[in-house]
């Protein structure tokens, strides 16, 4: 088995293939994070945990290789007030979720958009 890249073009088993063409720049500490952001297919409302030890966070709406590992103040907060399902809630709720854990939403829609973390 032999292998070599040049980016973007990658050579393996005898084989070409295309490589990820994302550039990845040093950690800017005093940045902000953006969120929601885009990054290779998904879209993040929350600081993520992708190739990585920690979590970070891309600094603009679209990953463009500026980044920073979040710190407490970085994650996302609860967005009050929220709908779910027929109610409007002002506060976490542990409504509908199966292990009694108080949750909330991260958009004002949770019947729409489905995105939410538990509460601290």
């Amino acid at each position: 088995n032999s292998s070599a890249c040049i980016f973007p073009v990658c050579y393996f088993n005898s084989k070409f293939y295309f490589s990820e063409t994302i550039s990845h720049f040093p950690e800017i500490k005093d940045g902000e994070c953006v969120f929601p952001f885009h990054y290779k297919n998904g879209t993040y409302y929350d600081c993520i945990r992708s190739k990585s030890r920690h979590k970070w966070c891309s600094l603009n709406e679209t990953y463009e290789g500026y980044w920073k590992y979040c710190s407490a103040e970085d994650f996302a907060s609860c967005v009050f007030p929220f709908w779910y399902r027929r109610l409007i809630y002002w506060d976490c709720t542990d409504h509908g979720e199966a292990f009694g854990k108080k949750w909330c939403s991260l958009t004002k829609n949770f019947n729409k958009d489905r995105i939410w973390k538990y509460c601290e």
